[in-house]
Order: C-alpha cells, then structure tokens, then sequence
C-alpha cells in the first residue's frame, strides 16, 4: 500500500470514527498521550495486524472524541517507543509508518500498522495464546479457534481445501456426493458417464486426486454430501432447525431438526420447510387485504444463506443455527463478522470462506456480493415488519426478524433501527430518505406527518442520520442520509 494511499485511509477512518458521534471503531484507537504499560501498546500492535487490513492509533485525539493536541517532543518520543515495541515488544515484529496531519485545526500524529502476512502476531515471551484482535472498537485477546485460524491461513491451509474423506474410489465418491444437485444447481446436464463427472467435480474443487483414488475436499463434503454425517469431523456442522412453542427457549416446548444434506443440495429444502412452518399475516395494500406469509421467503433465503457463507468454519463444535419462536426467528453462525454490523447494507461481503461463497453465487443460492442484505431489508420493508436486528455477540454473529408489530407498539429502539435501515437502504440506490419515505414505510397516513417527523428525530438523535441539508428549516420536505455517508 502506498503513504497517500494508506494516509487517506487513515484520515476517512478518523472522520468516520469522529462523526457524528464520537465512537472508536476496529480499523482505529484514539490516544491522548503515550501509555506507560509497554503490554497495553504491544497488545494494541499485535491487534490490528491481526486484523484484516490493519488499522491505525491516533495520538491527539481523548477519549470522548475531542482534541488533545501533543507537542512535537511528544509525538517524536511516540514515534520512537512504538517503533521499539513493534521490532522488539511482539513476534513476528511488525513494520510501521506515521504520519502528522492537521485535522479540525489540531495535529494528529497517525500511526498505521498493516496487516501481517503472517499472523498470529502474538507479544514477545509469552506464548501463542496472548495474540489479540479488534472487536466492537475494542483490543480483544484472540479466541484459540481464531489462532488456529490465523495459522492456517498463513500457511495457506484454507478449510475448505482441506480433505474431508481420503483415498476413495469413483464409486465411492459418488456414493458420498449428490453430484446429480451439483450439475442441477450448475443448470449443465449431466455427463452420461463416471469419468465425465468425476472431472467435472474436480475441476470445481468438490474433490482431488489422491494416489489411484480421490479425496473429498470439505467444500465438496460441506455443499453436497449426501449425508454430512457420514463425514465424521463434520458432524458438528450440520444445520440445527429448533421451533420452539411460545417465545422463550422452552426445550419442553420445543422440537429440533438437524439438516443431514449439503449445504448446497439440501437449501432450497431447508428454506422450503422454514417456510412451510410459518404462519400466514394479513397485509393491507391500498384498500386491499393481502395474506402472506409471516416473514417474506427472500429475507430468510438470504439471510440463512448468509449465514451458511460467512460462518467461521473453524471454530469446533459450532454450527448454523436458526431458532423459530412465536415472535421471531434468530439466525445464528459462528464467527465474529468480518464487517461491522452496522455497514451490512452498505459494504460488500467479506468471506472467510471464499470458495464457497462463490460457488453459492454461481449456482443462485445467494445473491451476487453485497445485493442480499438489501434485498432482504426491501422485502420486510414490504411486508411493514420491524427492521431486523444485527447482533454481534462474543464469537458469532446474530440476525434477529421480527413478527410484524404495529408501530405504535415498537420500541424506540426498534424505530430508530428501522429508520437508519431504511436511509441506508435508499441511500445505496442513490435516494434520499424523506418524511413521505418514512410515512410508506410505517404505513402512517399523510395527515399523521408529525408521527413521521418524530421517528426522523429520535434517529437524528440517536446518532444515526443527519439532515442532508443543515441549513432546511422545512422538517417535513427535508432529507436525511446515514450519518456516515457525511
């Protein structure tokens, strides 16, 4: 990366971080002066070139957002302390770069520490295990299975390249794999012959040649075993259906279903019965009445597609889970995302599993990159449902959908979500949000505009959306954009 490119970078990261309300994020930490606990910078130093794309300190910048101008001895002695830290404070040391700016008439010393090509970064002396990473804005100690990870990765070892099953005959393969969905999904007719189909299957790595025989990646096992428990190590990541009977976690109340088919093979099955559980919800368009189902069919499709892709395949005894209650359905995968909750709508994809993903794509299990969260969010949009719920909680990522709720039950919470939702989600399509916009999406009446008006406003105050223009005086004819998109 070239200084004036990771210098812009730097400087968007500040502003997003700054603007409109003060909040530290994973790519930066601000710093008002030079800590004395060398284990805190040497943690902070191994965190972000574990992470994806590294991330920058900020020496300049207190804790609630504010300046806190440091002299040129200051920055200097900074400088010179980190650089210490980074050759001999972490192993494998790290290699960093700075910067002074004038940021809102103040200087600000930028400290950019990249990405390792060889992670885990851990501190010098300890062992392993004392590598950390950035969660929530926060400097975190790294889970083992996050270790393990990383050491794969750097030694190029993906999961999904991985051999699930070893040394099989043709026949074999076939018995294993439900090639008959691979050339379905793929929209190719089938060859007439072995050979023909175990080349193709090769050739999209679902398996590799071993000696004589032929190894079963767990890509190919993951998305079209006929069986994922007749490959032992991946019982564990078998889809897990729970329908519980009120709204609580009631196991006496509740049944539960693990999907035993690929990924790939058996989801139009899995979506079809999620589907087939739900019950039917009135909808009122125009002077119409619509019966539809609870939650549209693309949000979940999407959404449990999502959570198959993106899921940290690493981590043990974790699998994809989706939990139906009277009220909701929570969809659950392991592994922190890779992209802040909040930016779903906005930022493209990141997968940990890229093979994957793209195969999915390729074969319309899933939406192309970035275009399945909007989707998803127009449908509920739609079907006037209360905006979904993105959770990031310890080592997995949370989609929540409610059951649809009149608007003047919701939470404020529940409101301000589904406002800022909504301005990203017309922001992306080159839109504006306005108080008309708001009023079709809650189905409030013209002449109720003050209703509109005030939703507007707890979102403006919560942080989330800014007026387009600050100077409009007009609340009703004004537009309002996501507050990062200043």
């Amino acid at each position: 990366m070239s200084h004036a490119n990771w210098h812009a970078r730097a400087l968007a990261a500040l502003e997003r971080s700054l603007s409109p309300v003060p909040s530290e994020r994973n790519e930066i930490d601000w710093k008002s002066a030079l800590s004395e606990n060398t284990d805190k910078l040497a943690q902070h130093l191994s965190a972000f070139s574990n992470s994806d794309d590294g991330g920058y300190l900020a020496f300049g910048i207190a804790n609630d957002g504010s300046p806190a101008p440091m002299g040129r001895g200051e920055m200097e002695q900074v400088i010179q302390r980190l650089g210490q830290i980074a050759r001999n404070g972490v192993e494998p040391p790290v290699e960093l770069d700075h910067t002074v700016i004038e940021h809102r008439g103040h200087p600000v010393l930028l400290i950019h520490i990249p990405e390792h090509p060889s992670p885990p970064v851990h501190l010098r002396g300890k062992d392993i295990f004392h590598s950390y990473i950035r969660s929530a804005g926060s400097t975190e100690k790294m889970s083992r299975q996050e270790i393990a990870q990383a050491i794969a990765h750097s030694a190029g070892d993906h999961f999904e390249d991985r051999a699930a099953s070893y040394d099989l005959s043709a026949d074999q393969v076939l018995d294993l794999l439900d090639h008959d969905s691979f050339f379905r999904l793929e929209g190719k007719r089938p060859p007439g012959n072995t050979d023909g189909i175990i080349r193709a299957l090769e050739a999209d790595k679902i398996i590799r040649p071993a000696g004589r025989g032929w190894n079963i990646t767990n890509l190919g096992a993951l998305l079209f075993a006929r069986d994922i428990a007749r490959f032992e190590h991946l019982k564990r990541k078998m889809v897990r259906v729970i329908i519980y009977g009120g709204t609580k976690r009631s196991r006496s109340e509740s049944k539960e279903i693990i999907g035993t088919r690929g990924f790939a093979s058996g989801f139009a099955g899995l979506v079809k019965y999620i589907h087939d559980l739900l019950p039917p919800n009135e909808v009122i368009k125009g002077a119409l009445r619509e019966e539809r189902k609870l939650y549209p069919e693309v949000a979940i499709r999407e959404f449990v597609a999502n959570a198959l892709i993106h899921q940290d395949l690493e981590m043990t005894g974790s699998s994809v889970m989706i939990e139906m209650f009277k009220d909701r359905i929570e969809i659950t995968n392991p592994g922190r995302p890779l992209v802040d909750p909040e930016r779903f709508i906005d930022s493209a994809p990141r997968s940990r599993n890229e093979a994957m993903a793209s195969l999915m794509r390729r074969m319309h299990i899933c939406e192309e990159r970035g275009s399945g969260v909007d989707l998803a969010i127009e449908a509920i949009e739609e079907h006037q449902l209360p905006a979904p719920k993105f959770q990031r909680e310890n080592d997995h990522l949370r989609v929540t959908l409610f059951a649809p709720t009149p608007t003047g039950r919701m939470r404020k919470e529940d409101r301000v979500r589904a406002i800022y939702q909504h301005a990203c989600l017309l922001h992306v399509n080159h839109r504006e949000m306005t108080n008309a916009s708001v009023r079709r999406r809650f189905n409030i009446a013209e002449r109720n505009h003050p209703m509109a008006s005030r939703y507007i406003a707890e979102a403006v105050e919560a942080g989330v959306i800014v007026p387009k223009d600050p100077e409009s005086v007009s609340k009703r004819n004004a537009s309002y954009i996501p507050s990062w998109a200043v």
